[in-house]
């Protein structure tokens, strides 16, 4: 037994390098001394248990650094642009992000932050007149375009309703005519744009109009809302569904004969996530609940199927040889966590899935809490030289909001879970097994029993 010790923890030490080794004692470790498959992996992504904690502090970094970075104040008669705009749609990804957060953690500065930030916004919007020369004050008074409008029509109904101090209702209602009057529909309700193309499906807009349709049909008692939400949805996957590889693809030509098959990262993000946004409103006896739960379940296996080895995904999903993403892999590992969270998924199989895009996600959090490895802002695309090729940037909003959102639902699913490293692999439960041991089986009722050699 002491030699079966001293030699294991020469192999921790040593790790997998491939050379001959040898244990304190001078013995060779070898199959007959040692247990070699308790040999230290060299992983590149952090591999393991993982603490709730250590995710919350990777929360914090990330938070203290856009608090720092976004102040909420005016310069030279303007809004402070800061590092990040307050108005832009990414921005309404971290309201949504940091509400949840608050809940989630019970951390009160983050919810303390959006009633910040857009009290601040709608206060300045009150006073100001013309502001053709402020691009933020314009677009909270004038917004123009679903880019302009569509997410942060979602986020400022949610702080709303979050906090009833903030007397924001005027801008949500210009928000919303937003939403309600500019995009293009096709005759089945399907959301189009005219460029690059004219009746180009963009696969982003899923995100940018349905789940702020989902909260308003709770904000304005308005269940016609949540019904338009969801058959809109279908027009979407009708088009953009790629059954046979189990993603969507970006972008779609309503009069195209055959159709681009670019299955652009980010844009499967804000896929997934809206359908989680429109599962999480939808009654279990929606019409169309089954849909978009069956779609939702087939968009997580595949996208598991295409995670890479270090936790991330690849900017088109379906080629390993572009680049690893962050914002998508955020997006993802939300959504996963989400559905193990919210019982859409069977913990045991996507928990591991959602975890390790956690910890991919945080490798790429740096000392200042930047978020690094994300995609600039991306347009439609029918080659895949255009999208392997689309610069990085840290300062890249897009990052951030995933980011603290994932963090947040991966921090609830260590909390609800039943995470256990056994036999060296992170697995997790649906009964605690109430294991103490590094190897066991399972009893009947699901406790951990010990192997014994």
């Amino acid at each position: 037994m002491k030699k079966t010790s001293l030699a294991i923890i020469a192999l921790l030490a040593l790790g997998a390098c491939g050379k001959s080794q040898q244990s304190p004692a001078g013995q060779e470790i070898n199959d007959s001394t040692t247990p070699l498959h308790l040999l230290t992996p060299d992983y590149k992504t952090p591999y393991g248990r993982l603490e709730a904690d250590s995710v919350k502090a990777d929360i914090d970094r990330v938070f203290a650094y856009i608090e720092a970075a976004t102040p909420a104040k005016m310069t030279d008669g303007k809004v402070n642009q800061g590092t990040y705009r307050l108005t832009s749609y990414e921005w309404a990804v971290m309201y949504d992000a940091l509400l949840d957060a608050a809940r989630i953690t019970g951390d009160s500065r983050y919810a303390d932050y959006v009633s910040d930030r857009i009290g601040f916004l709608a206060s300045e919007a009150d006073k100001a007149g013309d502001v053709a020369d402020d691009g933020q004050l314009r677009q909270v008074k004038n917004p123009l375009t679903l880019d302009d409008a569509g997410a942060m029509a979602g986020a400022w109904m949610r702080a709303s309703m979050a906090d009833s101090t903030l007397k924001i209702s005027p801008y949500i209602e210009q928000y919303w005519k937003v939403v309600e009057e500019s995009p293009v529909h096709l005759p089945d309700g399907t959301i189009a744009r005219n460029r690059p193309h004219y009746n180009a499906i963009w696969l982003d807009d899923m995100f940018m109009a349905l789940p702020s349709m989902a909260v308003r049909s709770r904000y304005a008692s308005d269940p016609a809302q949540l019904d338009a939400a969801a058959d809109i949805a279908s027009g979407f996957i009708k088009r953009m569904w790629m059954p046979e590889k189990q993603i969507f693809r970006h972008g779609y030509l309503e009069d195209a004969a055959h159709q681009p098959s670019m299955a652009w990262g980010r844009a499967n993000g804000w896929a997934i996530l809206t359908l989680c946004q429109l599962l999480d409103f939808l009654p279990e006896n929606h019409p169309k609940r089954a849909e978009i739960l069956d779609t939702y379940r087939k968009h997580a296996a595949g996208l598991a199927n295409l995670q890479g080895i270090d936790g991330f995904w690849h900017q088109l999903l379906n080629r390993p040889e572009t680049y690893e993403e962050t914002s998508a892999t955020a997006i993802f590992a939300y959504a996963l966590a989400h559905g193990v969270n919210e019982g859409w998924l069977e913990a045991t199989t996507f928990g591991p899935v959602a975890q390790l895009a956690w910890e991919a996600v945080a490798s790429k959090i740096n000392d200042k809490g930047e978020v690094e490895g994300v995609c600039v802002g991306t347009g439609m695309g029918f080659d895949p030289a255009y999208y392997a090729y689309r610069p990085v940037s840290v300062k890249a909003a897009h990052g951030y909001g995933p980011a603290i959102w994932a963090g947040a639902e991966v921090y609830k699913m260590l909390k609800e879970s039943h995470p256990y490293i056994n036999d060296s692999a992170v697995h997790y439960y649906e009964v605690d097994p109430e294991a103490t041991m590094p190897i066991f089986s399972l009893d009947k009722d699901g406790k951990a029993i010990e192997i014994r050699h």
